[in-house]
């Protein structure tokens, strides 16, 4: 069976072309919080995550966690519960990265 992580990342590069992507999965440090699941289940419940995509050009904060959270609304429907968002348009990273 596919990880969950798989088909965030699927989801991600195909809908939105991002120039960098960084998923992780930060489930281990929600144990007993509500909705998670135990380890044995396989956790895969929390996650961060960091886009870099000109798809977010003109978007308000906003507009780009929408966009994310449509995109996966299958995995939140399937056990997903958490997401920090990280969405910045290449020229946003850019800022950072030369900071």
């Amino acid at each position: 069976e596919e990880k969950r992580v798989d088909r965030i990342a699927r989801a991600i590069r195909t809908h939105l072309a991002p120039s960098l992507i960084e998923i992780e999965d930060d489930s281990g440090r929600h144990a007993g919080h509500s909705g998670m699941r135990g380890a044995a289940a396989g956790g895969e419940t929390h996650f961060n995550l960091l886009v870099v995509s000109a798809a977010f050009d003109g978007q308000a904060r906003v507009q780009r966690s929408r966009l994310v959270h449509d995109l996966l609304a299958a995995e939140f429907a399937s056990g997903l519960h958490a997401l920090s968002l990280t969405l910045r348009t290449p020229a946003e990273q850019a800022r950072i990265a030369g900071a």
